[in-house]
């Protein structure tokens, strides 16, 4: 008898658990449903941006973002209260953990995969000139702090005897190795190392140099918006744009900046990055 009491009662916990496991099946399907709509919904508007026409992103960047950057511009290297108000849109607070984590593993992902390319590369700088392989250079990042960028050399040494100054076309400079990585971006791959110590993400407006921001703050309203983000290995004002070596260059490639700033989300991090993937194959833009 006791023997009968104790299966019956394990046949009640029994039908328990069973309804217990279609309840979380039901909610599983509900999530995942929800999950796959907001998705949807997320590719639709990333699609939407991706290809958007010049004019139309002005007005979707004029609708969403004049009022939040339209902050007196600031010193690089100076604290501003609007830094903090306009990073909140990047991905939101919830999500930047997660673009922390694309980018590690991104740029984990481009060492390990570009890594015989690097050694040939490494190889070819140093059998065509001398000088180190791989050079570091002083870059504006996230609020207007200065980091150093590391990269593959592609100029001679002491390029620059007389101070800072923008890449040519047909820049004498340039090395015949550095011609070639250049046009291919493959002197862009040691940034990963920046990405990896937190200063540089994956996507994101390109670093430029203290000297040239410094100019640019004084002639561009409100260029300093742009350093609000962690600066990018590629970014949409570099798929968009070609390489600007002119103020008004800069201007443009900043509205493609603050576009990408406002509108930023995983899914346009994709379509960037695969759009870098096209550009890089190509030579698109590049000096």
């Amino acid at each position: 008898m006791i023997n009968a009491v104790w299966r019956g009662d394990k046949l009640k916990k029994g039908g328990r658990g069973e309804h217990g496991l279609w309840g979380m099946t039901l909610v599983f399907w509900i999530m995942s449903a929800f999950a796959a709509a907001l998705l949807l919904i997320e590719f639709k508007k990333q699609s939407l941006i991706a290809g958007a026409s010049p004019a139309q992103e002005n007005t979707l960047f004029n609708e969403t973002a004049a009022a939040e950057v339209a902050s007196p511009p600031v010193a690089s290297g100076a604290s501003n209260d609007n830094f903090a108000i306009v990073r909140q849109t990047v991905w939101g607070l919830p999500g930047s953990w997660l673009k922390r984590f694309i980018d590690i593993s991104a740029s984990i992902t481009l060492i390990i995969l570009a890594s015989p390319l690097a050694l040939l590369t490494a190889l070819a700088i140093k059998l065509d000139s001398s000088g180190p392989v791989l050079y570091r250079q002083k870059r504006v990042g996230l609020r207007g702090q200065v980091f150093e960028v590391f990269k593959f050399r592609s100029m001679i040494m002491n390029a620059e005897p007389e101070g800072p100054q923008y890449a040519r076309l047909l820049d004498d400079r340039v090395t015949r190795v550095g011609s070639v990585i250049r046009k291919f971006r493959i002197d862009e791959i040691p940034q990963a190392i920046n990405v990896l110590r937190g200063e540089m993400s994956f996507v994101g407006p390109r670093p430029e140099r203290p000297e040239f921001v410094k100019e640019l703050e004084k002639e561009i309203p409100n260029y300093h918006a742009r350093h609000i983000v962690k600066p990018g290995i590629t970014g949409w004002a570099q798929v968009k744009y070609e390489y600007a070596a002119t103020v008004d260059g800069a201007r443009e490639k900043l509205r493609y900046d603050l576009f990408y700033i406002q509108n930023s989300a995983p899914l346009f991090d994709l379509v960037i990055i695969l759009k870098t993937v096209r550009v890089a194959l190509f030579g698109i833009g590049s000096r």
